[in-house]
């Protein structure tokens, strides 16, 4: 299949190779174009624009945030925008964590361009996109999404379809990354406690993930948070910043109250805010160490 992908940062860059390992013709792009080149040496096709991405039976895009999406796909800079380029009856995939708002803004751009649309976020950090280990949370129309079964096998271990409604699969990974936050934050206070009385921080952790706490949430990140390892983030502090956000965004739009996601927006804003947005989120693991005055973390 011809194949356009767009954004090619830690998660953009295993997708993107796992299609083209799979046999698919894939024109890459992004806005600094020396992260193509590896991808090209794979087999991929490099792409001078975002028009030039479009001229495929499906797009994706895996960016950053709200403004990155509607830049590349509304923009008309570098020779035009998803709407404007994509070919009548071809489907823009959005891989995006986005808010809810943005994605139904999407589902109603491309059909009135003639165009199809689908919602398919990732659970998984960047080596499991490297590994073609994602879990795959996909929404749309049953004819949109069943031609791209085969796509969505190809970078990740499971797809779940939760709803014909495109924006409910982003609504699916905000709730799920409001839940990650919640995890690290309340390990990171737990490691605290105990490592000002003494104990060690892996072997706590150790102890938590082997008996109570087995989920690879909590594995993966109590390890990063005992270990201190955030540098270089698999997922930035002001990422989960932006997540909390849109999260009680859709929260509020839902008249649900999320107690919890507000103190977790408190906690992510006060990193970003004294220089460290650029760590990874499990660094709320050393917030809450610096707060119990044990830290070895610059002041």
């Amino acid at each position: 299949m011809d194949i356009g992908f767009i954004g090619l940062g830690n998660m953009g860059q295993g997708m993107a190779a796992n299609l083209v390992e799979a046999g698919h013709r894939v024109a890459v792009y992004n806005r600094s174009p020396g992260k193509a080149e590896a991808l090209v040496e794979r087999g991929a096709t490099a792409a001078r624009t975002v028009a030039e991405a479009c001229r495929a039976e499906v797009v994706f895009t895996m960016l950053a945030d709200d403004a990155a999406v509607e830049a590349v796909t509304f923009g008309d800079g570098g020779g035009g925008g998803i709407v404007s380029s994509l070919p009548a009856g071809a489907t823009h995939v959005s891989s995006s964590t986005i808010s809810v708002a943005l994605s139904q803004r999407l589902a109603g751009a491309h059909a009135d361009a003639g165009q199809r649309y689908a919602a398919a976020p990732v659970f998984g950090r960047p080596e499991a996109s490297a590994a073609a280990k994602l879990f795959v949370i996909a929404a749309g129309p049953p004819p949109v999404l069943a031609p791209l079964a085969p796509l969505l096998d190809a970078i990740g271990q499971r797809t779940f379809v939760v709803s014909d409604e495109p924006h409910t699969a982003n609504l699916v990974k905000l709730s799920g990354n409001f839940l990650l936050a919640s995890a690290i934050e309340s390990v990171g206070e737990a490691v605290a406690l105990v490592a000002k009385a003494g104990v060690d921080r892996q072997q706590y952790v150790d102890i938590l993930t082997s008996t109570l706490f087995t989920a690879p949430a909590y594995a993966t990140y109590g390890g990063l948070i005992a270990r201190r390892e955030f540098e270089p983030a698999g997922f930035a502090a002001r990422l989960g910043l932006k997540d909390v956000r849109l999260v009680l965004a859709a929260a509020e739009q839902l008249e649900v109250p999320l107690p919890v996601a507000s103190v977790l927006r408190d906690r992510l804003l006060r990193l970003v805010a004294t220089g460290d947005g650029q760590l990874d989120w499990s660094a709320l693991g050393e917030l809450a160490a610096r707060d119990a005055g044990s830290s070895d973390h610059p002041a």
